[in-house]
């Protein structure tokens, strides 16, 4: 299965947030989507880094509550792991596990077009295993 199958289906939205914004806007921003990353561009275009859940967590126990009023490109990772729609799904769940990231950028000719959630690899995966389940207890039955 490729990557562009998994986003046929999920979409390809993408909420993105400027590197200038606040980590308080951030948090909004997640809350309101109800995710756990946000891509971050300038132009919502080009991927200039990503920032998590976990870096807000990260940097508020090392930084303290200040941290919540500076800007997002203080605490995002700048060097991203992206994938493109043509990518092999297993490959790109074996790469989230060992790296240990649960959201990769798909992106094309450099320019972003979607995400990818370890949500939607795990997803994905269990429908695969419930059609092959239903496949072969058809196959059996007759």
């Amino acid at each position: 299965m490729k990557i562009s199958d998994v986003v046929r289906r999920k979409g390809d939205s993408v909420v993105t947030v400027r590197s200038d914004a606040t980590v308080i806007d951030l948090m909004a921003l997640l809350a309101e989507h109800r995710i756990g990353a946000v891509v971050v561009s300038d132009d919502a275009a080009a991927v200039d880094g990503i920032v998590s859940e976990r870096d807000i967590v990260r940097h508020l126990a090392t930084e303290g509550s200040s941290v919540l009023e500076g800007p997002v490109a203080a605490i995002m990772t700048t060097i991203v792991h992206t994938c493109a729609p043509e990518d092999d799904l297993t490959d790109l769940a074996a790469t989230m596990t060992e790296r240990r990231i649960r959201h990769v950028p798909v992106v094309v000719d450099g320019r972003l077009q979607a995400i990818v959630s370890i949500g939607d690899v795990v997803k994905s995966r269990i429908e695969t295993l419930q059609a092959e389940a239903a496949h072969l207890r058809d196959y059996i039955q007759t």
